[in-house]
């Protein structure tokens, strides 16, 4: 019974506190409603990004790498921290100046109208067919495995996960569509305070079980019993080999953290520019730390339960089980409630935004006025809700593989939008065209390579890695785009103006701080190497 208290207790401190944050935010304006009035502050902001990225897709599917692999996929964090360096450094300033709402915003700006509404339907298929129903599935999987919902509730499996997607997806779309961004932000850096302390406990514990009580004894037994899991140095049949460190894996990190709406709207809604790189800088310093909740309790599965788990997933909520005391079950089973609802929520409020501000005025109702805008997008969010939950549990009938064949679709859009947006930002006579066509031949050649030579022609044993096609691909697209620019260059140059929505004065300590993370990136690396 206390764990149901303190699930219901947290859930609903969380709800009270964005309420009464959000309750002066003018909703029916577009930039109170998705940008949270241009108010948000560092430590939201950093709040904000770290749960919108750490869910449980992530906690579960890294952890299970981990528990295979080890800490060579720790990449996937630790690397994330030099991206969002190169976000702050270079792409959030670029986005302020501009007083842009969505990221497509830009592109109509640089290119035009056209350029912008394809991106913007790249964004929405990706999180309409890939991001959204993904995350309710893998989150509701999750919280049935560690919590024994089907026998609690005396259902079936298929039963109670279509209870566990609805009960997700309906609380997440009533913060996203009628609390805003800055209900999503506030709920969001509450549960990254959660999330951070109930993700710790989970390794402190474990190696607690390790060492029979003592933590240093944990941490001796694991690394004397398991040194080949401390190598992050991955070999060419690793998931993540080393050479893609120079390839595609900035490439995916740097569309992930600079340009992904989902993501970046956090950093759109600083109150100036300062307060934006402080709120960067400080995730990119806690993501850091992220293989502490994301890799180590993989290895210690690992540790405790030997190689033979039929499904690597299973390892984290095994763990979780485990080794946490019964008392904390509620705590950490509604911090894990609140980072489903985080990764949900912001890729709806994303959908929303986008929906809202470069879609429906230019198709649906040219003359719709701020108000209109919100309650169309509002009523888009609910429509979008719907079909989420729906899709969402059939993904259990699907098969085997179809999980990770859909994270692979994703670069069919990240790497295009990317490349336009680089090339824009970076040159002055590109013309719309140029980015027209690498976005048509950047999503083309994608889905050629990746699913059609692949598996059918070359087969996956012998084909390159994903990331090194995205880069290959990448370079080939921005070639394209600069011949272009070159013998068919518009008739003036793009200069970026000055809209002084907000201040653009940068923070002082912005490269000392930036300097002084990106060596501890690289020390860890010369470490465990």
């Amino acid at each position: 019974m206390i764990q149901f208290i303190s699930f219901a207790a947290f859930t609903l401190l969380v709800a009270v506190i964005s309420y009464l944050a959000t309750r002066k935010t003018n909703e029916n304006s577009s930039e109170g409603y998705f940008l949270g009035g241009r108010s948000l502050t560092a430590v939201v902001i950093a709040g904000s990004l770290l749960l919108t990225n750490l869910s449980t897709e992530q906690i579960v599917g890294l952890n299970g790498q981990a528990y295979k692999e080890g800490i060579l996929v720790m990449t996937w964090e630790t690397l994330a921290a030099i991206a969002i360096i190169i976000t702050a450094l270079f792409l959030l300033p670029r986005y302020l100046k501009g007083g842009i709402t969505t990221v497509p915003q830009f592109l109509e700006k640089r290119y035009d109208k056209q350029t912008k509404q394809i991106t913007s339907i790249l964004f929405l298929m990706g999180y309409v067919v890939i991001f959204l129903p993904i995350v309710l599935y893998s989150g509701a999987l999750a919280i049935n495995t560690m919590f024994g919902i089907p026998a609690l509730l005396g259902v079936s499996q298929q039963t109670a996960l279509w209870i566990t997607v609805w009960g997700i997806g309906i609380v997440g779309a009533i913060y996203a569509i009628f609390g805003g961004l800055k209900a999503v932000a506030v709920s969001d850096t509450i549960n990254a305070v959660g999330l951070l302390i109930g993700g710790v406990l989970i390794p402190f514990f474990g190696l607690k079980e390790i060492g029979n009580g003592s933590l240093l004894t944990g941490i001796n037994t694991l690394i004397t019993s398991h040194p080949e899991k401390f190598n992050a140095i991955g070999d060419e049949s690793a998931s993540i080999p080393f050479s893609t460190f120079f390839t595609g894996m900035m490439l995916v990190q740097v569309f992930y953290w600079g340009t992904n709406q989902a993501i970046i709207q956090r950093a759109l809604g600083a109150k100036n520019l300062a307060e934006g790189q402080k709120g960067l800088l400080l995730a990119s310093f806690v993501k850091i730390l992220g293989p502490l909740i994301v890799v180590l309790p993989g290895i210690i599965a690992f540790h405790l339960f030997g190689e033979n788990l039929a499904n690597a997933d299973q390892a984290y909520p095994m763990l979780v089980n485990k080794v946490l005391p019964s008392y904390l079950l509620g705590f950490f089973a509604a911090v894990l409630f609140g980072a489903i609802l985080s990764s949900f929520n912001s890729g709806l409020n994303s959908s929303v935004t986008l929906f809202g501000v470069d879609l429906y005025t230019a198709f649906f109702n040219k003359s719709a006025n701020e108000q209109q805008t919100v309650k169309a997008g509002k009523k888009f969010g609910i429509v979008l809700a719907i079909i989420a939950m729906c899709i969402a549990p059939l993904i259990a009938k699907m098969p085997q593989g179809l999980f990770g064949y859909l994270q692979e679709a994703n670069g069919a859009y990240s790497i295009p939008i990317l490349t336009i947006i680089i090339v824009g930002y970076l040159t002055k006579y590109v013309p719309a065209k140029a980015a027209k066509i690498g976005l048509v031949s950047g999503v083309t050649l994608y889905i050629i390579s990746q699913f059609i030579l692949k598996p059918y022609v070359f087969g996956a044993q012998n084909y390159p890695h994903f990331l090194h096609v995205m880069a290959a691909l990448f370079v080939l697209n921005v070639t394209i785009m600069l011949l272009i620019g070159k013998f068919s260059p518009r008739a003036t140059p793009y200069i970026q103006k000055y809209t002084k929505e907000v201040d653009i004065t940068p923070w002082r300590f912005v490269k000392p701080a930036s300097a002084v993370i990106g060596v501890i990136v690289v020390a860890i690396y010369l470490y465990f190497s």
